[in-house]
């Protein structure tokens, strides 16, 4: 009882190490007292990662029980219930890496077993069911000298680093291994730290960019007398920063279907064109004939420093539509079946069409951008499958007024900043209601916005040029980094068998 007590507060303590706590080095000690609960917990170790994921996501990802709760239309012991049914099947992945390597492997082995399995499940957890990334452990390092690894390894392989380090410190049973463990933690956080004073990327060109964060109450966001209001409080909220390079509303910021609003994004268009800028809004597209609707961005103004009007038409290609849709938020699996069970599942706005995995960078004023729309953010692959060698900063808008006062959209920004330090582009982010912030090439919050206040906000955004590791490398490189462990462990545990 006492171990399996102890498994789930480790996992619920990593809580501590993501952001808005930023305890970065709890990470390390929840996960190898979790490691140690393994090899103490009879059984094949399924058992032992399960209870600890079920702290990990229980605690963690306790934010999404808001918009359950709020906007769900569900009981409180339906929301709750479903709550913890969300979790019990996160809690499945590591109890998988557990598994496996307490299955395959010698306790002794388990600090080279253990990253492959690791980085296995977790890469399960981004594909299954369309995939939910949402905290992995790298994460929590973004603010640790193992900050200087994102770069090269990506927040992939720094998870895996991080494992491996815990397990490491878990298996350590004499003087001799705690002074090796000691040592080799001391050298992951160092080289981390001189990794970080590297440089990349070289600056390119520096541009003003502004930002509006709208801060629309959820329950009204879609609400056809709120329309009017809504879209002329942007226009007031925009008025004093025109003089900017590029101007940024966040997600589906208009609330009328695009084709609803052609006369009002053709006054923004003109506007801007005039002022000598771009805007980028969020808005939602519907296609009468082919009945998809797509969450979209589209760029009105000017799209190349030298045009002399706007360009806005409908339907023009300057957009980018959501290809990494939210399950239940913009599309409901096996919606036959569940659509009619609670409002959760009827949600407005909840059958939205996929746009393509990679898609042409936004053009605005001559600054190209890679976007990723609130919850696709979250996937590495698909960021990188969009920012080019020309491209100058990725953007990420969202509305993160789903999950109320939580830590949810702290971590949501946390997730964008490790984009912005794995592509060494700069990064920026308009929400809702917040948090809207800038980040630099590195990962660092610039400046940044109150969550639940209406305003803006602008900064010198330096973009820069070139290509880090991970960028081109990918996963690849912390992958082959880990078989290679993997096959270590492997060709050990044969030996100690004959």
């Amino acid at each position: 009882m006492v171990v399996c007590l102890l498994l789930i507060a480790s996992g619920a303590s990593l809580t501590l190490a993501f952001s808005p706590f930023y305890a970065w080095p709890v990470a390390l000690v929840a996960l190898a007292l979790g490691v140690r609960q393994l090899a103490k917990l009879p059984g094949n170790g399924f058992k032992a990662g399960w209870l600890f994921g079920l702290g990990w996501f229980g605690a963690g990802i306790s934010w999404v029980h808001v918009s359950i709760a709020d906007f769900g239309g569900l009981p409180l012991i339906a929301s709750v219930a479903l709550m913890a049914l969300l979790c019990g099947y996160l809690a499945l992945y590591p109890a998988l890496a557990f598994y496996l390597t307490k299955r395959f492997f010698a306790a002794r082995l388990w600090p080279l077993a253990l990253p492959a399995c690791w980085m296995l499940s977790e890469w399960l957890r981004s594909w299954v069911l369309t995939g939910f990334p949402w905290l992995s452990i790298g994460y929590s390092q973004l603010d640790s000298p193992l900050q200087g690894w994102f770069p090269i390894l990506g927040e992939t392989g720094v998870s895996a680093l991080l494992v491996a380090l815990a397990a490491l410190l878990a298996v350590s049973s004499d003087r001799a291994s705690w002074l090796r463990a000691s040592l080799a933690i001391a050298i992951a956080y160092v080289s981390g730290w001189v990794a970080g004073q590297h440089n990349w990327v070289t600056p390119h060109k520096t541009y003003q960019v502004a930002m509006v964060q709208g801060n629309i109450k959820q329950s009204l966001r879609w609400i056809p007398e709120q329309d009017a209001p809504t879209m002329k409080k942007y226009r007031t909220l925009t008025e004093g920063l025109w003089d900017s390079d590029l101007i940024i509303w966040p997600e589906a910021a208009i609330p009328k279907m695009e084709y609803l609003a052609l006369d009002y994004l053709a006054e923004v268009d003109a506007r801007a064109a005039q002022e000598n800028t771009a805007l980028i809004t969020g808005i939602v597209n519907y296609n009468w004939e082919s009945e998809e609707v797509w969450n979209s961005l589209l760029v009105l103004g000017k799209a190349d420093s030298s045009d002399e009007s706007g360009h806005y038409q409908y339907s023009h290609n300057n957009r980018y539509a959501k290809h990494h849709l939210l399950p239940v938020g913009e599309f409901v699996p096996f919606e036959d079946l569940l659509r009619p069970l609670a409002p959760l599942f009827d949600l407005p706005m909840s059958s939205f069409s996929r746009g393509d995995f990679q898609q042409r960078n936004l053009l605005a004023n001559g600054i190209r951008l890679a976007p990723a729309i609130c919850f696709e953010i979250a996937f590495p692959r698909q960021v990188m499958a969009n920012v080019h060698h020309n491209t100058d900063m990725i953007i990420t808008v969202s509305n993160d007024a789903w999950f109320g006062r939580s830590h949810g959209p702290a971590q949501h920004l946390q997730i964008a900043r490790a984009r912005a330090a794995e592509m060494g582009r700069p990064l920026v982010r308009a929400t809702n209601n917040g948090i809207t912030a800038f980040v630099d090439h590195r990962g660092q919050t610039i400046s940044q916005l109150a969550q639940f206040e209406a305003g803006s906000i602008t900064a010198p955004i330096t973009t820069t040029r070139g290509m880090t590791p991970y960028h081109y490398f990918g996963d690849f490189l912390p992958g082959g980094l880990t078989l290679l462990l993997l096959g270590l462990a492997v060709a050990r545990q044969r030996r100690s068998q004959h």
